[in-house]
């Protein structure tokens, strides 16, 4: 996923700026309540001109006085592969200090309707001036729909192919 906050392909816009007070554990200008829209780049590796895989859309928002932590709420659309047109529903805490973050999966539509699960969210680099990138490491579930004999086994093949533990990963 690639969040860029400010300059060329910028992915990411300042909604409202914070009532404060400055986060002191993040770069000047940065205030508790800074609430950020975003419309970020998947790829299918960590390079932005990889293969596109979807879109991040939502926002996030600065959630801490003194830490860097921000609570996010996003949906992943994904444009390419068997999965292209459905989405996954992503909300959490992020805690940019820590190396992986844990975020769940609460919901998705299309293939992955009902979806289920979590993602491993780390910062891979951040290229200066605004540019964070970061990998998603998805595992999730879908829950096998019972309404006609071919929507359950292709539930049944998907639900297998996303609880394998080498399982797709989303940057």
């Amino acid at each position: 996923m690639h969040d860029i906050v400010g300059g060329p392909g910028q992915t990411a816009a300042l909604l409202v700026r914070g009532p404060g007070p400055a986060n002191p554990s993040m770069h000047p200008g940065n205030y508790f309540g800074d609430t950020v829209a975003v419309d970020d780049l998947l790829t299918e590796g960590l390079a932005a001109d990889y293969a596109p895989a979807g879109r991040a859309q939502g926002a996030y928002m600065t959630a801490s006085m003194s830490r860097p932590v921000f609570v996010v709420s996003v949906t992943l659309h994904l444009t390419a592969g068997r999965y292209n047109g459905s989405t996954l529903v992503v909300p959490g805490r992020d805690d940019t200090s820590e190396p992986v973050r844990e975020l769940a999966v609460v919901g998705g539509t299309g293939a992955l309707r009902r979806a289920q699960g979590h993602v491993l969210w780390n910062t891979a680099r951040v290229e200066p001036p605004l540019h964070a990138v970061l990998e998603l490491d998805v595992h999730a579930s879908v829950p096998v729909p019972t309404t006609t004999p071919r929507a359950k086994a292709a539930a049944m093949t998907l639900a297998s192919h996303l609880n394998k533990s080498d399982g797709p990963v989303i940057e």
